[in-house]
């Protein structure tokens, strides 16, 4: 048995994601139920998680999704002439919500200059899930400047989908003799491999096609304020 607040709260995230698909923010949660604090939400969150209603969808921030329903709210009759409600939200693809955030792989630093070595870590970052598109995703900090008239400045984290294939033109992650990374524009060039910065106090890099291996092409830049 739900108590009357649980299953309040099961019914109003139902609702929305039958409505658009996108479950409720906890703040929504919070004002719909008429609660003093986002603790309560939580609270009832993780009583529903726990009897089986709900699932917290991994890696995002405020997403989830009903697994089941008490049978007083599913078996719940429509009024008479009620708009046919749409399916519910696991029977089609769910939409990534705006206030969604995934947690991605933290990488070290990458050059936007000289390259240097690329550190390979364990952090994660979360990055709002509007910034990236499908495929696999990881970060690296910016260093240095010479990808400025780009748009990327030192201290950026450039957000990069995983590919070992990319266009001429295109701002790749470019792994130097195996050992040294550099985010750069890629061109081939007379039977080489040039890299090119986008600022004009830095001249382009150019290697033999096998001591350049492309990791990932950059695909959004996170930046902070301080």
């Amino acid at each position: 048995m739900l108590t009357r607040k649980q299953h309040e709260l099961l019914s109003f995230i139902q609702t929305r994601l039958d409505d658009s698909g996108i479950s409720p923010s906890f703040e929504e949660m919070k004002e719909a139920l008429d609660l003093k604090s986002k603790s309560g939400v939580h609270r009832l969150i993780s009583a529903l998680e726990e009897r089986g209603f709900i699932r917290r969808l991994p890696n995002r921030a405020r997403a989830l999704e009903v697994i089941r329903e008490p049978e007083s709210l599913a078996t719940k009759a429509a009024p008479r002439n009620a708009t046919p409600r749409p399916a519910p939200a696991a029977a089609r693809p769910t939409p990534v919500a705006a206030n969604d955030v995934i947690e991605i792989p933290l990488h070290g630093r990458i050059a936007a200059g000289a390259p240097i070595e690329a550190l390979e870590g364990s952090a994660m970052l979360p990055v709002p899930a509007a910034l990236l598109g499908s495929g696999e995703h990881y970060a690296l900090e910016v260093s240095g400047d010479s990808m400025i008239e780009a748009g990327i400045l030192d201290g950026d984290y450039a957000l990069v989908r995983r590919t070992n294939t990319a266009r001429d033109g295109e701002i790749v992650v470019a792994l130097v003799r195996g050992e040294e990374a550099t985010l750069k524009y890629l061109h081939h060039e007379k039977g080489q491999i040039r890299l090119d910065p986008a600022n004009a106090a830095y001249n382009p890099q150019f290697y033999a096609p096998d001591e350049v291996e492309v990791q990932g092409k950059l695909a959004g830049l996170l930046r902070r304020y301080h």
